[in-house]
C-alpha cells in the first residue's frame, strides 16, 4: 500500500490561502475612474492608499491619471485685475519716420543706433 501524505508535517492540516478582492476583470465606469483620480489629486493623497481602498492596482490609477490629463483640452485662465488698479492708457510715443529706397522706417525712441544704421544701410544696398 502507498501512503501519500500531503499535509504539512503530518499535523493534519493543509495550507489555505484566502485571496481577497476581485477575481475577474472589472470594468470601471468613467464616473468611477474620475472619482478615483480626483481622490489622488487631493492635497496629501497617497496614490497607493487610494488604489488599495478601491481595490485596484496603483499602476492602473497612474494610467487613468495620464489618460485624463491628455484627454482634457487645455483651458484658459481668466486674468483678473487687482482692485484699485486702473488700466493704463497707452499714449502714442513720438517717433521718427525715415523714407529710404521707397520704404518707410519708423524709429521709436530708445532704438539702438547701431541697429538703425545697419537697417538703413541694408535698405539702401537693396535698392541699388
Amino acid at each position: 500500500m502507498v501512503d501519500v501524505n500531503d499535509d504539512a508535517g503530518g499535523r493534519g492540516y493543509r495550507r489555505v490561502e484566502v485571496l481577497t478582492g476581485p477575481g475577474r476583470r472589472r470594468r470601471w465606469s468613467e464616473e468611477a475612474k474620475a472619482q478615483i483620480v480626483a481622490e489622488t489629486l487631493a492635497p496629501g493623497a497617497v496614490i497607493a492608499e487610494v488604489a488599495r481602498r478601491w481595490q485596484v492596482c496603483s499602476q492602473q490609477v497612474f494610467t487613468w491619471r495620464r489618460e485624463m490629463r491628455h484627454s482634457v483640452a487645455p483651458s484658459f485662465v481668466p486674468i483678473v485685475a487687482e482692485p484699485g488698479m486702473a488700466p493704463q492708457e497707452s499714449t502714442p510715443s513720438p517717433c521718427i519716420e525715415i523714407q529710404v529706397a521707397g520704404t518707410l522706417v519708423r524709429v521709436a525712441p530708445g532704438t539702438d543706433p547701431v541697429l538703425l544704421v545697419m537697417v538703413l544701410r541694408a535698405l539702401r544696398a537693396s535698392a541699388a
